[in-house]
């Protein structure tokens, strides 16, 4: 009897801990292979892809994932939903499969090449983009009935290519094997592709638009370029993080998150401004990412990895006491000094939208904390400043007609 008690106490502790600390939680994939590939329809219907020739789909918010058949053993690497049932998915050897049925069939399509495929991007149905090594891009706009080469305009590996209608496009990648970021551009469907100027020597290996004038590029070395006028010019942002990024995904203009290696998760909401790192609670690499609103989302990569969000990644807020404050409060967080977490509480005292904002000495936003509904009660949650030099910062909680600002003190 003691030692059931003694079990179910440090059972208990081990969740309160993951309540308290976890943003992005882990999934049960059924695979220690690598998943390379993730596309969402909505945040219960979603589909990964791995090595070698693994597909699993979920339509319960990944609760649990199912293998299907994909009839293939090689590599895949990349998939494209545009609704729940239709899907294409690309990888070595010029593989591509398609489905229209959510993934209880998968077709085998005639692409016309032999090269390794890496990204795919489909605008509607019918119309979609496939990219690949030596500069390969191939074109449908009958559901990948039929496949047209394009003219890329380089001979270099085209890793990742995001479509936002049918005419306006963007593909990244890199000079192999010294470096170098290639961005290629077109505004007619692929007639045409021009070079534009990336600006870095690093390798680009994903890129997110969600109009045709905003979009974001990843790569080496903690590298994210930006542009807010289709390309024409592209600004580097500051990461905080010299990790490589495997993949980026924005939502709308302003909210969107990187992933990479040592279990990298970046998140912005104003346009990649400032970038804050998440807890993630894996070491392993990701290489994708997927959300269909700002809240769900799901990230994927090395041996079988699966992280889940519903509230966008941010801290997760433990709830101490249900008890009834006597008034709205803020408290000193603990440790001050840090390095590089520390902890913060709050009492609500009635149910409020609550904001939980950190800034810098200079006034700017770095990091939003809470940003929800909160019912009356006590509340905890913490701030993991790695990604931040060392320095003075304020976090403000702003609940109703409430609002009160501290000081604090990191030192690395």
């Amino acid at each position: 009897m003691k030692k059931l008690i003694l079990l179910i106490q440090v059972t208990f502790f081990f969740l309160t801990l993951t309540d308290a600390y976890s943003q992005w939680y882990p999934q049960t994939s059924g695979t220690t292979t690598t998943l390379r590939g993730v596309s969402f329809t909505d945040a219960n219907t979603g589909t990964a892809v791995g090595w070698p020739g693994l597909i699993l789909r979920t339509t319960n918010g990944g609760v649990n994932w199912i293998s299907q058949t994909s009839g293939t053993t090689n590599d895949l690497l990349s998939v494209s939903f545009t609704d729940a049932n239709t899907g294409t998915v690309v990888g070595y050897y010029g593989t591509i499969l398609r489905t229209t049925n959510g993934g209880t069939n998968w077709t085998s399509q005639t692409s016309g090449t032999n090269w390794v495929l890496i990204g795919v991007s489909f605008t509607n149905a019918n119309t979609g983009t496939v990219v690949g090594i030596e500069g390969t891009i191939l074109k449908t706009t009958n559901g990948g009935t039929n496949w047209t080469a394009q003219t890329s305009g380089t001979t270099y590996d085209l890793y990742s290519v995001s479509f936002t209608d049918a005419n306006n496009g963007t593909a990244v990648g890199f000079v192999y094997p010294v470096g170098g970021g290639i961005i290629r551009r077109t505004t007619n469907g692929g007639t045409n592709w021009t070079s534009q100027t990336s600006g870095t020597t690093n390798r680009l290996k994903s890129v997110s638009f969600t109009d045709a004038n905003t979009g974001t590029a990843v790569g080496e070395f903690g590298t994210i370029l930006r542009t807010t006028n289709g390309g024409a010019n592209w600004i580097s942002q500051t990461s905080g993080t010299a990790n490589w990024f495997a993949g980026v995904f924005f939502i709308d203009a302003n909210t969107g998150t990187a992933v990479g290696s040592g279990g990298t998760i970046l998140r912005t909401i104003n346009g990649g401004t400032n970038w804050t790192l998440q807890t993630t609670g894996t070491t392993e690499w990701l290489y994708s990412v997927s959300f269909t609103d700002a809240n769900n989302g799901t990230a994927v990569g090395y041996s079988g990895t699966i992280l889940r969000t519903t509230n966008g990644g941010a801290s997760f807020i433990n709830q101490i006491s249900s008890k009834i404050p006597d008034r709205f409060s803020l408290y000193q967080n603990y440790p001050n000094p840090f390095n590089p977490i520390t902890n913060i509480k709050f009492d609500i005292q009635k149910t409020s939208v609550a904001k939980l904002i950190v800034y810098d000495a200079l006034g700017r936003e770095v990091a939003t904390l809470i940003n929800e509904q909160l019912n009356a009660g006590s509340y905890q949650v913490d701030w993991n400043g790695s990604n931040y030099t060392s320095g003075v910062y304020f976090y403000t909680l702003q609940a109703g007609d409430y609002i009160e600002t501290k000081k604090m003190l990191m030192l690395k």
